[in-house]
């Protein structure tokens, strides 16, 4: 059967707003009509399912709907995952006593495939939204080009059909004249929906273990995915249409009607906040529209121009320009404006300074607080938080970068082309030029914070957007103060915790430490260097490389064997921190809650709360979480009351390494900067000062001792291992001694994870206790960076649990 018989048979709302991609035809051997979902996650006024619906009547098939949440989608974290799944969960519930099988797979380790290829090409076809905006307009595509059936796409978003706007506007008043009519005929349409005919679900072979949500607790389920754990669910933000309806319904009844006079005031709730129900299709635009039309007040009529109006001709630009992420996007003369004022001297600031708030500028810190803790951001300070960024970053595409990446990172309706309407406008998009000329903006219109604080109380908005999470906030203990202590702590202090690091060192970074000694000599004797492999790491990596907390290590790096090379190792980035390996500790650690030289005693569960003690005695406090952030043999003894999470960390075992730091007054003129060492009783030797910023004219090496040699010699003193290892490095080298000026080494008992655990972080949330580090999930120093953001990310995920603050009581125990 042609696609087109199918068509024809739609009603005329629904036709209008299907487009269809591939062969124009049916796949007369499918078994169902299968509906992928993914941005209309409800079950009511939704006109792709209710094409579906059609199109399984006329073909006398089943319909299958198909949910599923990838890891790969941009910018997806623990509070993106969480919102769709309790968006998923309402759906699921509203199928379940229908004749609609739904079905829900989360991509996770263990649960990953191309499930949607195989269950699309045994459909006879496949509907879904029609999405203006990347990565999802190409997947569309893409998917389409592989079947042998057709893949129909339905505008489920606007209330007035994309694709009959027929183009793109630059300016709203344009806009709105030549979409007067066709708003004027589909405002106060009602709604009916489809009724599927086949009264039974037919029985499906999934290729995967669908996900129940009724039974399972979300939180668990986001922290197993390989997603940015760093950025939390918000609890006074509930995905789901049911959430939507009661926010719509309470603002229909005591905000719509003033809307027009409360909106722009960011110290009272005069906005909609619908905008991330809308994104993710938790209601329909259409119903909003003719609920709203109904109200026939000022605000009402202001309700439905930003609705209707600024919001569909965002959707309506995406549509039809697929260059809306980048700066060819904006209209003419503001590229050109913008490209005269590139050389202008600006402040230039690195992404985490601007992701943490941390700028300096008042009004603008506390905007992205609000998006970072919340997830939302007032649209009225938006604009200003925006164009504040072109001050800020070295020029016009760059601005764009960092506005796509800050707005659809943080908040709840990013990713969304109304989002991307916003980001643009504050480039000159869908405005005019405005005289006279401004330093940097040229002829785009300037919104300066410090104008926008003339007309707004900072102190109050401050308070406002910092708001907790959750009153009270939970206190959480975090004992180590290595990478992956700090990249908890400090994830959850940003999120608003009352967080407190103990450490038993006289200093912080673990073992990314720095030794210092007698005339001006340091030592990175215990990392060496790191590199980047995952996403979520190397975003950091290019930021402490702008702010000159790292920098790339070039030496020349080989392989030997008795004083021969026998090889070059590869040429993979490798970084060092500057001016030790100990900064990015330093780094982490500013602003924490820190307590140095405290050994802490096993922690005992009290009244619901874990009681701290230093092993002198001294009273620590109590505390709803507890971090054990150190190595697996420390934690397995830190854990005693946990019996399950102590045998987890006891049978992960980590072999030490002896250190050697060794001075020269002259050069030894080796050759190269680092060397892995072969059939040796060392492994590891680096000329120290070879590393940017090391000071000092003397030659400096570090020694490392083979992981079989250190366990063989592990409890031997320094006094006897110090010649040994001196004399082992000659061997290595292949040159006659030379007499050092320093000599010293150091012993790590718990340096490298001879097999890591399988899961990135150990945690029960039964009583609030786990533990993370570089034995979790992969070594290196990029594996306890990412297995301390895991961790942050279960006590985020706790804190969004609706059994919070009555912390064990529905939870069972999990290992992820």
């Amino acid at each position: 059967m042609q696609i087109d018989k199918l068509q024809e048979s739609l009603p005329s709302a629904l036709a209008e707003r299907t487009r269809v991609l591939g062969r124009q035809h049916v796949n007369s051997e499918g078994d169902y009509v299968l509906y992928w979902m993914r941005t209309a996650l409800r079950t009511d006024e939704n006109p792709a399912l209710n094409v579906a619906i059609e199109f399984a009547n006329q073909l006398g098939l089943s319909l299958l709907v198909y949910h599923g949440l990838s890891e790969r989608y941009p910018f997806a974290s623990d509070r993106h995952h969480t919102f769709i799944l309790q968006g998923a969960r309402d759906v699921q519930r509203a199928f379940a006593d229908s004749s609609i099988c739904y079905v829900l797979h989360v991509e996770r380790p263990g649960h990953r495939g191309p499930h949607l290829r195989t269950l699309a090409e045994q459909a006879a076809v496949v509907v879904t939204e029609d999405i203006p905006t990347e990565p999802l307009r190409s997947w569309t595509v893409g998917l389409s080009r592989v079947l042998r059936c057709d893949v129909v796409v339905v505008d489920t978003a606007c209330v007035v059909p994309m694709r009959l706007v027929g183009r793109s506007y630059e300016r709203a008043f344009e806009f709105r004249n030549a979409t007067k009519g066709l708003y004027a005929e589909r405002v106060s349409l009602d709604a009916k929906d489809s009724e599927l005919r086949n009264g039974s679900k037919s029985s499906i072979d999934l290729p995967f273990d669908a996900v129940d949500l009724q039974d399972r607790d979300i939180a668990s389920i986001v922290s197993q995915c390989e997603i940015d754990h760093s950025i939390g669910p918000v609890p006074d933000a509930v995905g789901g249409s049911v959430a939507a309806n009661e926010r719509w319904q309470n603002f229909k009844d005591n905000g719509l009607a003033t809307y027009d006079r409360r909106r722009n005031d960011v110290l009272i709730d005069g906005a909609s906040r619908m905008s991330p129900y809308l994104h993710y299709g938790m209601v329909a635009a259409t119903r909003l529209a003719r609920e709203a039309a109904a109200n026939e007040s000022k605000g009402a009529e202001k309700f439905l121009d930003e609705l209707l109006i600024w919001r569909e001709l965002a959707y309506v630009f995406c549509h039809y320009r697929r260059d809306h992420r980048r700066i060819s996007a904006i209209p003419r003369w503001a590229r050109d404006t913008l490209a005269k004022h590139e050389t202008d001297p600006r402040q230039l600031m690195s992404w985490e300074t601007m992701s943490r708030g941390r700028t300096g500028d008042s009004i603008w810190d506390s905007a992205q607080r609000s998006l970072l803790i919340h997830g939302e951001l007032h649209n009225n300070v938006r604009m200003t938080w925006g164009k504040a960024i072109l001050n800020w970053t070295p020029g016009a595409s760059e601005a764009l970068h960092r506005l796509i990446d800050l707005n659809h990172r943080y908040a709840l309706d990013g990713r969304d082309p109304a989002s991307y309407g916003g980001i643009l406008w504050c480039l000159g998009q869908f405005d005019r030029p405005f005289t006279p000329e401004q330093p940097i903006f040229g002829t785009v219109r300037t919104r300066s914070t410090e104008q926008h604080a003339k007309r707004l109380d900072p102190i109050a908005y401050r308070r406002k957007v910092t708001r907790p999470l959750r009153d009270p906030m939970p206190k959480v203990a975090v004992i180590g103060a290595g990478m992956s202590g700090l990249m908890c702590a400090r994830t959850l202090a940003d999120h608003g915790c009352d967080v407190r690091v103990l450490e038993k060192s006289r200093g912080v970074a673990g073992r990314m430490s720095t030794r210092r000694a007698e005339n001006n000599l340091s030592f990175d004797h215990g990392a060496q260097y790191f590199t980047a492999r995952d996403e979520r790491f190397k975003r950091y990596i290019q930021s402490w490389l702008d702010d000159g907390l790292i920098a790339p290590w070039n030496g020349r790096i080989v392989a030997v064997e008795k004083g021969v090379i026998k090889a070059e190792k590869s040429s993979d980035n490798r970084y060092v921190a500057v001016p030790g390996m100990n900064s990015i500790g330093k780094h982490l650690a500013a602003n924490l809650n820190l307590q140095l030289a405290t050994k802490v005693a096993v922690p005992i569960r009290s009244d619901d709360q874990w009681v701290l003690a230093s092993v002198d005695g001294g009273e620590l406090g109590q505390f709803d979480f507890v971090v054990v952030a150190t190595p697996s043999g420390q934690a397995a003894s830190l854990l005693a009351e946990v019996p399950e999470l102590k045998e987890h960390a006891r049978g992960t075992k980590m072999g030490g390494c002896w250190a050697l730091m060794v001075a020269f007054e002259r050069s030894l003129n080796l050759g190269f900067d680092g060397a892995f060492v072969h059939h040796s009783p060392l492994s590891w030797i680096a000329r120290n000062n070879s590393k940017p910023q090391r000071e000092g004219d003397r030659e400096t090496w570090v020694v490392h001792a083979a992981a079989e040699w250190t366990e063989k010699h592990i409890d031997e003193s320094a006094d006897q291992v110090k010649p040994y290892l001196f004399d082992e490095f000659w061997g290595a080298v292949g040159r006659p001694r030379v007499e050092p000026i320093h000599l010293d080494v150091h012993r790590w008992r718990f340096a490298i994870p001879k097999e890591p655990h399988t899961d990135r972080c150990l945690f029960d949330d039964i009583r609030g206790i786990g533990a993370c580090g570089d034995w979790c999930g992969g070594p290196r120093v990029e594996g306890a960076f990412l297995s301390g953001m895991a961790m942050a990310g279960r006590i985020l995920g706790q804190i969004n649990s609706s059994s919070f603050p009555c912390l064990g009581q529905t939870q069972q125990l999990e290992l992820f």
